[in-house]
């Protein structure tokens, strides 16, 4: 089989998906799916579903603390998820902190479980940070099981800590550093 050629855009490749920077031409696709996933996100995250909200969304994503990845499958270059790793801190904390979803359509499919690797892999290997922090509402079962399977690392509970779709909610906060991530790229890429 000829080795497939990357993506263009592609920041990184994995055999599934790629990760790759949003661009304005990503609108339509992008609230259709955000759209079709409202009952899926309803009470874990507010993503864009307006195109003023995706303006914002795409300005919000050009700063310099904000690093905006999209999840999509190389097999017809769709998009089927968002990582959006924001307060970027650098010099002695070394941080950053990530929200993810994937589109109704695709959740469950093994996107997001092989683009959180390809996504550590940027985190630590080309943006070199030291550690990336995730909050996640107790109920919210999926994505706890994708961080953990990942290998961040339960750190607390923050009662009340986010305002998601108009509510105060409770958040585990997980934790994944780069030495913690080391071993298990090293075993998965044997």
């Amino acid at each position: 089989m000829a080795p497939r050629n990357n993506p263009p855009g592609a920041i990184q490749v994995g055999g599934q998906v790629y990760l790759r920077r949003p661009g304005a031409r990503d609108r339509d696709e992008f609230l259709k799916l955000t759209r079709s996933s409202r009952r899926l996100h309803r009470s874990w995250v507010t993503p864009p579903v307006t195109s003023g909200q995706f303006e914002e969304f795409m300005q919000r994503s050009r700063r310099a603390d904000v690093d905006v990845s999209l999840v999509c499958r190389l097999e017809d270059r769709a998009i089927v998820g968002v990582f959006i790793l924001s307060q970027i801190f650098r010099r002695g904390f070394q941080n950053a902190y990530l929200g993810f979803y994937a589109g109704t359509a695709h959740a469950g499919r093994g996107y997001m479980g092989e683009g959180m690797q390809l996504l550590l892999r940027h985190v630590f290997r080309t943006l070199k940070l030291h550690r990336v922090e995730a909050n996640v509402q107790p109920k919210n079962t999926r994505s706890i099981a994708l961080i953990r399977r990942s290998g961040f690392s339960r750190e607390g509970f923050s009662p009340r800590y986010l305002k998601v779709a108009g509510r105060w909610r409770d958040h585990q906060r997980w934790a994944i550093t780069a030495e913690d991530w080391r071993p298990r790229l090293r075993s998965s890429s044997r």
